[in-house]
Order: structure tokens, then C-alpha cells, then sequence
């Protein structure tokens, strides 16, 4: 195998806001090796994922497509809303045939119980970590390439940095792709005491300073990866890319309140307004990009399979991808990127017209989320914690029908210039009925056109039946 071609490290974080790095919070977290990266290599302002929630967003990140097109729908893993298509190729399919090594650590979250959807067969020749949506940090239960692990009192970031140096270590003469998926700072949030009391020490509730520790470990974790790139003369030739899943998870009250700062943006997690998609993005490769400190230009999770795929030298499948390749933009070269780019997520089943959303150029389009769409039943977020703490019980269970979705008066569509107006505050539709009308017409197209590709190649289980 060539050894010229370069290394990836795709580094995902859980949940994580542009705000929550210290760069941009002026100093509220503690996240020096993230920013440290930032500073030698490129931030992009305009980084979307393709879902505000994580099982949809971590699918198409992967293959390039639509999550709806994939049949990754949802995060209830007990449903099997999470399951990605079989007939879906991955990045790690495209790299694996292509000479590479490629390891998962960390989540997956598109496809717990099925083992046809396990992640060795999936396209990563190792997978160390846990197949559904969260794990307890210190009471965790994950596996090595199907062997079961249970905790042995380390904290799970801790373990997941510790098996990423592993794979870096035992593959460091070969090229290898490694997609180092944390969990942090997704819920239950739970950190080392003496790092949540050295944020509370700064005025923090208790909430937002144990995400901020939660990241504060994280960091310390990515700082450590990078070093053992150094010193293994792998970081010139290795593409570091850090990103997160969705938005930030912004709600609670009091003590229990997990609002802070997002660089001003509107929504968050589970939202198609902008904060519950636009996600942090650093990348740094000293050989292959030159230092651009910034990029404007919109990129979406889409993009990453035909990047990673032209970094890699690798050939692309004959399947039609929904983003192109970003790596001129990277390099500073110009833009490519498509013109329209399209969101849309509700719990269960997708809805036409309801937390849907469409940019097209500095415009986006916005049909808010019905009361109600977005919410789990009270049976299925017990099963769902049921699942990581005792699943052989959870999966006996029987699961009630989906909760059936009567639909009310839609609420208004919105419209932003998000040149003049990024952080979605004033609506002009009003002033731009014509715009309106149109957008709203690429979005229902859109919306049909990946819903028959979804019920043609990935029907999705979203019914009583048992998991298997």
C-alpha cells in the first residue's frame, strides 16, 4: 500500500455548540487544544450537519446522502429508527476497499441490535464502543469488536482517548482512517468532581459547568492524540477534522438548566433553526492544505464522503451523493458547493412542512415544528434508558404503536437573510411572498423526492414488532 496517501482522524463531538469552545466563548469553557488546532489550521463560520439531532446527522456524515435517503429517520434505537440502510456504503467502506485501515471508537448510533448493522460490517475493520445513543459515563457498557466490555471505573472519554492512541499506535505505518466519535457533551452529564468544581468556581451552575468539564476532558483527550501524532512524525501527513453531531442541547430550568452561550444563534438541538445545525468545524492537514484560517462558504455533512474519498485517493461508489467534494474550498480555491441545501426532522416519522428548512444562498427558508412533533412518548424514553442499563430486559418489552401525529393548523413559514441577519432574528417573509412560494417549492420537492428514495431502499421499522 502506498504510504503516501494521508491519515484521517474525524473527530465527533456530542452535541457540542460553536459556543462551547473556548475560542469563541471568551474563555467560559477551557478547550485550549481544540482552539490550538483552530490556530494552525482552518475554521469554517458556515458548517452545517444534516440533521439537528444525531442518528440522521451521523448517517449522512457517513455516506453522503440525505439521511432520510438511508432510512436513518430518528434516534430511537429501540424502534430501529436508527438503522442505516444495507445497501448504504459507508466512508469506511470506500477507504476500506481502497487499502485503508479503518477503526470506529466511540458511537455509532445507526444501527444497535440488528449485527447486520454492526459497524465491523459497516465498513471499519475495528469498532471499540457502544452501537446506541448514549452511554452512562462511568457505568458504561461497550464492546471490543463484539466482545463485551463493561466499566472498570475509568471514565468513558477517558477510555475512548485511550483506544484511539491504541489504534494510531498499531497502525501508525500504515495509512488509516479513524472516526473518533465522543460522546460528550451528550446527556447524562457527568463528569470528574474536581473538574466541575473548578468551573463552578467560576460562577457556573452546576448544569453547564459539568458540560464544560465534560468538554474540558474531551479536550484534554484530543490534546493528547495530537500529541502522540507528533511524536509518532504522523501530524504532516494526518487530516485532523473535528466537528459535532448537531446543535448544543439548550433547555432546563434552575439548577437543571443547560443554556449558555452560542454565539447568539437561534434554536438548538432538535431544531432546524440555525443552532441546532450549525456545528463547529476545524480541520488541520500540513501537508495537503496550506493555512486558511477562515472559510465562509457554506459545507455540509454531505460533503465529507467525496472529501475524505479525494484526500484518501479513493474511488467514489456509483450511488448518487448528495454533497460534492469541499476540498478546494478548504485549500482556499473557490466554491463548489451546491446552491440549496435541505432539513428536515420529526420524532418518528418525517412530516412535509414541519421542522423543515432550505438555504439557498444567503436565504433560508423555515416551516417551524408543530406543537408536539418533536416529542418522545413517556414509554419510549423509558425503554430508551432501560436499553443501557439493562437491555436484555428492555428488548423483551413490547413497544406501543407509534404515537400517531393528528396535524393542526401549520404554523407560518419564516424566511431569514442570513448576510444581514445569521443569528435568524427578524422574519421577512412577509416582505418576500414570492421567495416564500418558491422555496417552499424546492422544499416539498426535495421532501418527496428523498422520501421515495427512503421507502423504495431503506424501509424503516417505526411499529410494535420485537428488536432483534
Amino acid at each position: 500500500m502506498s504510504r503516501h496517501r494521508p491519515n484521517i482522524v474525524q473527530i465527533v463531538a456530542d452535541d457540542m455548540g460553536i459556543g462551547d469552545l473556548s475560542m469563541f466563548n471568551y474563555g467560559a469553557s477551557s478547550t485550549p487544544a481544540m482552539d490550538q488546532l483552530a490556530a494552525d489550521g482552518t475554521v469554517a463560520t458556515q458548517h452545517y450537519s444534516a440533521s439537528p439531532v444525531c442518528a440522521p446527522a451521523r448517517a449522512a456524515l457517513l455516506t453522503g446522502r440525505y439521511p432520510q435517503r438511508t432510512g436513518v429517520i430518528d434516534t430511537m434505537e429501540a424502534r430501529g429508527t436508527d438503522r442505516l440502510g444495507l445497501n448504504e456504503i459507508t466512508v469506511g467502506d470506500v477507504l476500506q476497499r481502497s487499502g485503508y485501515v479503518t477503526g470506529l471508537i466511540g458511537k455509532w448510533h445507526n444501527g444497535a441490535f440488528d449485527p447486520r448493522h454492526h459497524p465491523n460490517k459497516r465498513g471499519f475493520s475495528e469498532f471499540s464502543g457502544f452501537r446506541g445513543g448514549w452511554q452512562d459515563y462511568w457505568d458504561w457498557r461497550m464492546e471490543c469488536d463484539g466482545t463485551p466490555r463493561r466499566s472498570d471505573g475509568r471514565y468513558i472519554t477517558d477510555v475512548l482517548t485511550d483506544d484511539a492512541l491504541n489504534f494510531i499506535r498499531r497502525h501508525q505505518n500504515e495509512s488509516f482512517y479513524l472516526h473518533l466519535a465522543y460522546s460528550a457533551p451528550h446527556f447524562p452529564f457527568q463528569a470528574p468532581e474536581s473538574e466541575v468544581r473548578q468551573f463552578q468556581d467560576r460562577g457556573l451552575d452546576r448544569r453547564v459547568a459539568t458540560i464544560y468539564a465534560m468538554l474540558a476532558v474531551m479536550d484534554r483527550g484530543i490534546a493528547r492524540l495530537c500529541q502522540e501524532l507528533d511524536d509518532l512524525h504522523l501530524s504532516d501527513n494526518t487530516l485532523v477534522m473535528v466537528t459535532s453531531d448537531n446543535g448544543p442541547q439548550l433547555d432546563g430550568d434552575n439548577e437543571e438548566s443547560t443554556v449558555r452561550y452560542n454565539v447568539g444563534f437561534n434554536g438548538a438541538k432538535q431544531s432546524v433553526l440555525e443552532g441546532g445545525i450549525r456545528v463547529p468545524l476545524i480541520v488541520r492537514w500540513p501537508d495537503g492544505i496550506e493555512r486558511e484560517p477562515i472559510t465562509h462558504e457554506p459545507i455540509h455533512f454531505t460533503d465529507w464522503m467525496p472529501t475524505l474519498a479525494h484526500v484518501a485517493e479513493a474511488a467514489l461508489p456509483e450511488v448518487h451523493l448528495d454533497g460534492c467534494d469541499v476540498l478546494p474550498v478548504l485549500r482556499g480555491e473557490g466554491s463548489s458547493v451546491p446552491q440549496a441545501r435541505y432539513w428536515q426532522w420529526t420524532r418518528y416519522r418525517p412530516i412535509a412542512r414541519c421542522n423543515a428548512a432550505v438555504r439557498d444562498g444567503q436565504w433560508k427558508l423555515v416551516w417551524p415544528a408543530w406543537a408536539g412533533s418533536l416529542d418522545a412518548a413517556t414509554a419510549d424514553l423509558e425503554i430508551d434508558r432501560l436499553v443501557k442499563y439493562d437491555p436484555d430486559r428492555a428488548l423483551s418489552l413490547r413497544r406501543p404503536p407509534a404515537p400517531g401525529r393528528d396535524e393542526p393548523m401549520r404554523a407560518r413559514p419564516q424566511l431569514f437573510n442570513l448576510l444581514v441577519d445569521p443569528t435568524e432574528r427578524i422574519d421577512v417573509a412577509q416582505e418576500y411572498p414570492t421567495r416564500v412560494d418558491t422555496m417552499t417549492g424546492l422544499l416539498d420537492h426535495w421532501f418527496d423526492e428523498v422520501e421515495e428514495s427512503r421507502l423504495r431502499n431503506s424501509p424503516t421499522m417505526t411499529s410494535d414488532q420485537q428488536i432483534t
